[in-house]
């Protein structure tokens, strides 16, 4: 996850790395909900795989980015990914993970082994028994918010206001 992980609010983001509307969020949106949510400490992020799998290049994107959390470098990965894009595919991964300074060969190895395909596979295992079938998908405080939305949507839905529970 990103962010505090005592944060009152939790957004589960279930994405993939080649999507194009993906890409769009990522350019658009993401930057202010991190801005203004996650460094504030209002939210955490969760951002969980869910490769299509007409997008060639999508689950060894997935397994490069877990890949590099095990060497504490999930979100630098994530980044790279959106921001570089995928077209490259494994090749391209590897140079992402020199770019970012992780041990080469660790990571070579994890990415080329298929060590991290069952995790990613369990992320979309998840989201679709919890209904998400497109990408982007958010689930925050229960409310399940489906597409490349403009900030303005995060906001309009109150989706970001603690969950409360009144006990009588």
């Amino acid at each position: 996850f990103k962010g505090d992980e005592n944060a009152p609010v939790t957004i589960v983001e279930f994405s993939d790395y080649e999507c194009p509307f993906c890409q769009r969020f990522y350019s658009t949106t993401y930057q202010q909900i991190i801005q203004n949510y996650i460094d504030t400490g209002k939210a955490n992020l969760v951002y969980r795989d869910f490769p299509l799998n007409f997008h060639q290049n999508a689950q060894k994107a997935a397994e490069a980015a877990e890949c590099a959390g095990e060497q504490g470098s999930y979100y630098e990965m994530h980044d790279l990914l959106f921001e570089k894009g995928v077209a490259g595919g494994v090749e391209s991964f590897k140079e992402y993970a020199s770019e970012i300074g992780l041990n080469q060969a660790e990571f070579d190895e994890c990415l080329d082994s298929g060590k991290m395909e069952s995790e990613v596979k369990k992320d979309l295992s998840d989201g679709q028994s919890l209904g998400i079938t497109g990408t982007p998908s958010f689930i925050i405080n229960g409310k399940t918010l489906v597409g490349a939305q403009p900030y303005s949507a995060f906001e309009k839905e109150n989706i970001f206001l603690p969950v409360v529970s009144v006990s009588c």
